[in-house]
């Protein structure tokens, strides 16, 4: 199954990628993660609680972060399984200024996230069907992306800096 997209975030480039580098900022907005922790290799072991259709479990697997350029992109690659099945994939996240959200010299920055990855599934989840499972991705994509827009937005405002207009805005 292939995923595609892009989203906007009203923050500096600099911002998200501090963000998408934060393994408590990852898992609080990952749908359905219940924990995130380091490994000693530099990967993450996840625990997330997903269900699609009537198909419902909890899934353990390990996150790895490779070939980050700062600012600019990384691979994600994710292998997990659980009660429904198994699930592994990769993919790259880029990074790209979108330039301020109005015109203005004070307007926010603006960062365009572009995603652009593969993934495989196997077992019981499998069974919902190709069409079933392309739009539940897509779904936890999105809700990914919108409470980590949540979550830069937040910490923006708690460091003081100014407000984002529209923390969202999905391209795709």
């Amino acid at each position: 199954m292939k995923l595609e997209g892009a989203f906007t975030v009203a923050a500096p480039r600099s911002t998200v990628w501090e963000n998408l580098m934060n393994p408590d900022v990852l898992a609080r907005a990952l749908p359905g993660c219940e924990k995130m922790e380091p490994n000693a290799d530099g990967s993450y072991q996840a625990e997330l609680r997903v269900g699609i259709g009537a198909i419902k479990g909890t899934y353990s697997g390990r996150v790895e972060i490779l070939d980050p350029v700062p600012l600019e992109h990384y691979r994600m690659k994710v292998e997990g399984k659980g009660t429904g099945g198994f699930v592994r994939g990769e993919g790259t996240l880029t990074l790209s200024d979108s330039g301020p959200a109005t015109a203005g010299a004070s307007a926010p920055a603006r960062t365009i996230i572009s995603y652009r990855g593969d993934a495989h599934v196997g077992g019981l989840i499998a069974s919902v069907g190709q069409r079933l499972l392309q739009g539940a991705a897509q779904k936890i994509v999105g809700q990914f992306f919108e409470a980590f827009a949540r979550e830069v937005l937040s910490a923006s405002q708690a460091s003081g800096a100014a407000p984002a207009s529209g923390p969202v805005a999905p391209s795709s």
